[in-house]
């Protein structure tokens, strides 16, 4: 049986990554849109919002340090399979949730399942595409994470407005299984793909790193964290990752408390928050790959860049000092598009300085010490909020959590600098077992 093949076959591989980061993002929102609502039907202080955010993140941490080793012991394929299998099941279970300690509960799936994600989108992205794409790529599937914000900010209100907080549960949680299916059927190494035309695969080969080999090898998972590579990414995830977190569960709460902006209907100001992460996110992985493609050294690029993008974001602690909502959307909209765009280059740093069969692991460990940080960094929004709350004030406690977001970033990139001065790409021989 002759298969036809696709020409340019691995960005259609991309679009498999992008909807399921879309797919895993959609899910994760839904609590904060839905925060307004559940807290009035179950009583819920900003306190108790915090632990359900803090089981999530709990759940997240364990699950990105499991399913880094996990995808790389198994593969990509079967390990992206259950990974979205996990999360969409927890998220359907959101709906049979009668409390905090049930929504707890069904946070914990979803934050072990939704851990794989990256892990898993960062593999295939380096199985997949050559080195001078695979910022731009990367971009792209993580701009997913941005639109699905987007798709819950239209998708939400729809569904409440036609059935209940259950039913937005069960729909969104069910997309994943559909997902499962095309992944299925369209996934393989390059090396094995019926697909891929003999072009294609000849490009994806000799535009990644030299010695680079596809087969499954077992690595020495331990041994990963004697190298100063693996803390700089694991800083550049620690310090940052919470900080979107934050942006994601606590914004819209902070329109609606700021601005009293009605979340039961959808949002154009969240909606242009949340979209302007697409065009950081892509836009990031475009620049340092155009650095690449005209002769820089590949982490001097995405150094360069994150350093340009760590001092743009000092601007988030003006929002304080905006007069009305819509210069609060500007200043925030380009916080964000900062962030994703600096995302983006960390997550391929870990692609540049380690060969494909440790990329997962590396990804799960630095996730992990994100997810850290997004247990400790709720623990401060939440009694920070609660106590100008009683004042009165809440907005000047959000105000401060913006100014400490500002400079977290500046601090973060002189740590990576540091670590990595001596830019060296780890050698698969020296982390395979024998």
């Amino acid at each position: 049986m002759i298969t036809a093949k696709i020409k340019n076959y691995r960005w259609y591989i991309l679009v498999l990554l992008f909807v399921a980061t879309t797919i895993n993002y959609l899910d994760r929102q839904i609590i904060g849109l839905l925060k307004p609502i559940l807290e009035a039907e179950f009583d819920w202080s900003e306190t108790d919002f915090a632990y359900i955010v803090m089981a999530f993140t709990a759940a997240y941490a364990i699950g990105l340090l499991f399913f880094g080793w996990f995808v790389d012991k198994v593969g990509t394929k079967k390990g992206y399979s259950i990974i979205v299998g996990i999360w969409s099941l927890a998220g359907m279970l959101h709906a049979v949730a009668r409390g905090a300690w049930g929504f707890g509960i069904a946070r914990l799936g979803l934050g072990l399942g939704e851990a794989g994600n990256f892990p898993a989108g960062v593999k295939a992205v380096s199985e997949w595409f050559p080195k001078k794409e695979k910022a731009l790529a990367t971009g792209i599937f993580n701009s997913g994470t941005s639109v699905g914000v987007v798709v819950a900010l239209l998708l939400v209100p729809w569904i409440l407005s036609h059935y209940g907080w259950h039913e937005v549960f069960l729909i969104t949680g069910a997309l994943g299984f559909i997902w499962m299916i095309f992944w299925h059927f369209m996934y393989s190494v390059p090396a094995k793909n019926k697909w891929i035309t003999d072009e294609e695969r000849e490009l994806i080969r000799t535009g990644q790193e030299e010695g680079e080999v596809q087969e499954k090898v077992s690595i020495k998972w331990l041994k990963l964290f004697s190298f100063p590579q693996t803390w700089a990414f694991v800083v550049g995830k620690a310090f940052i990752d919470p900080i979107f977190w934050f942006f994601l569960f606590w914004l819209p709460a902070y329109f609606s408390s700021t601005f009293n902006l009605d979340l039961t209907k959808p949002s154009l100001e969240l909606m242009i928050i949340y979209t302007s992460t697409t065009v950081g996110s892509i836009g990031g992985g475009y620049l340092s790959s155009l650095l690449i493609k005209r002769g820089w050294p590949t982490l001097k690029a995405r150094k360069t860049v994150l350093l340009v993008f760590a001092l743009c974001e000092i601007s988030i602690i003006l929002v304080q000092f905006a007069s009305n909502m819509w210069m609060v959307v500007a200043l925030i909209s380009l916080a964000v598009a900062i962030h994703q765009a600096w995302a983006t280059n960390v997550f391929t740093i870990a692609s540049d300085l380690f060969p494909t069969q440790a990329v997962s692991s590396i990804v799960g460990i630095g996730g992990m010490a994100g997810a850290v940080g997004g247990i400790l960094f709720p623990m401060l929004v939440g009694t920070l909020l609660d106590y100008y709350e009683g004042l009165g004030n809440i907005t000047a406690g959000y105000n401060i959590l913006f100014t400490v977001c500002g400079f977290t970033y500046l601090i973060t990139f002189a740590i990576i600098h540091l670590l990595t001065r001596n830019p060296k790409r780890v050698k698969l021989e020296d982390i395979v077992s024998q």
